[in-house]
């Protein structure tokens, strides 16, 4: 297993002082908004190797560990926040600049603006004048995006499990708006929800 570390932040420190960490939640899911997590650590890697060690990629994280590290995560970082986009924008604008769309709002809410971004591939933002590096798999590879990963996953199960209790028929707790079969399920028996993006197509079954 490829564990997570400051490689990226390192180098980068030595030119920008605010580095932040982005990554998505809910991107390919049939229901529900896309999240999007921003976490800016502070420069100083003996405090973050000790806080942090835990840090992974989200999804190879269990629930309970997940919310074991967020007030961690929130506690050691020098800002963070989430943004989200709707389904409704996401059926509206398309998937990819409605995630956009909640990475500029997590980015708006910070209490320091970052001068500098580490992305998960495919969450570039060409539309802001700031540089950045979009890495594959980054979530792997970074403590920053693998905290800013930890942080969508939980608020967006959180938004999830708010959404179940307004749609119980679909299950949301247990797949979370995911393509699974018991999502396909309920969706042929009773249609979509006012929650469900339209504009998606069930292709194949997937893990929730």
């Amino acid at each position: 297993m490829i564990f997570p570390d400051l490689s990226y932040e390192q180098e980068l420190w030595n030119s920008y002082q605010h580095i932040a960490g982005l990554d998505e939640a809910g991107r390919g899911a049939l229901a529900g908004p896309v999240c999007v997590g921003a976490v800016i650590l502070p420069n100083n890697i003996a405090l973050l190797s000790q806080t942090l060690s835990g840090a992974r990629d989200s999804k190879q994280l269990t629930p309970r560990k997940r919310l074991q590290l967020i007030p961690i995560i929130k506690e050691t970082a020098l800002t963070w926040s989430i943004g989200f986009a709707s389904s409704g924008e996401i059926d509206t604008l398309g998937i990819v600049p409605a995630t956009r769309l909640a990475a500029s709002r997590a980015l708006e809410r910070l209490d320091v603006f970052p001068n500098y971004l580490l992305t998960d591939f495919r969450l570039e933002l060409p539309e802001l004048d700031i540089s950045q590096t979009a890495l594959v798999k980054g979530d792997q590879l970074s403590l920053s995006i693998a905290s800013a990963s930890i942080l969508a996953k939980t608020a967006r199960d959180a938004k999830m499990l708010e959404l179940n209790a307004a749609y119980p028929e679909y299950g949301f707790s247990h797949h979370k708006g995911y393509g699974t079969s018991l999502h396909c399920m309920r969706l042929a028996q009773i249609g979509q929800s006012p929650i469900h993006r339209k504009t998606f197509k069930i292709k194949k079954i997937t893990r929730g």
